[in-house]
């Protein structure tokens, strides 16, 4: 981790940082686990925390302070990540237009599920071309 996205993280109040630590977690391993996802970057765009790989599409981790209870998974809105994640799951996860996974304070993170969202993101490059990118 590099001083500018712990310094992201520490910008954080306590409760939100444990749970985007949580979610960067899940994307680093994910990353850790698949043979389909090239070298894993962690970086900032946009002054948001960042993962990006040669293979997939960016993801983004944010809390904002106008949404004080909620924090969010983004994706890139001019992809079929989120309407394909919204088609296989609807009845787990909530979504924000066709840009991001919210989750709130309460929530219990669905780990199979989500780390099979960012697996699709992260190997996107590889499958946009499907119609149900899972295929």
């Amino acid at each position: 981790m590099t001083s500018e996205v712990k310094d992201i993280f520490d910008s954080y109040p306590k409760e939100m940082k444990d749970k985007l630590l949580e979610l960067r977690q899940l994307i680093l391993e994910v990353g850790e686990e698949s043979d389909e996802i090239s070298t894993l970057d962690e970086t900032l765009k946009w002054e948001e925390l960042s993962y990006l790989c040669k293979t997939g599409s960016t993801i983004r981790l944010a809390w904002h302070k106008k949404t004080p209870d909620q924090y969010a998974m983004y994706f890139n809105c001019k992809t079929k990540l989120i309407a394909t994640f919204r088609e296989l799951f609807s009845d787990t996860l909530n979504f924000e237009g066709n840009r991001a996974i919210v989750f709130t304070l309460k929530d219990k993170i669905p780990v199979t599920t989500l780390k099979y969202c960012i697996l699709l993101a992260l190997s996107y490059h590889k499958r946009k071309h499907l119609c149900m990118l899972d295929t």
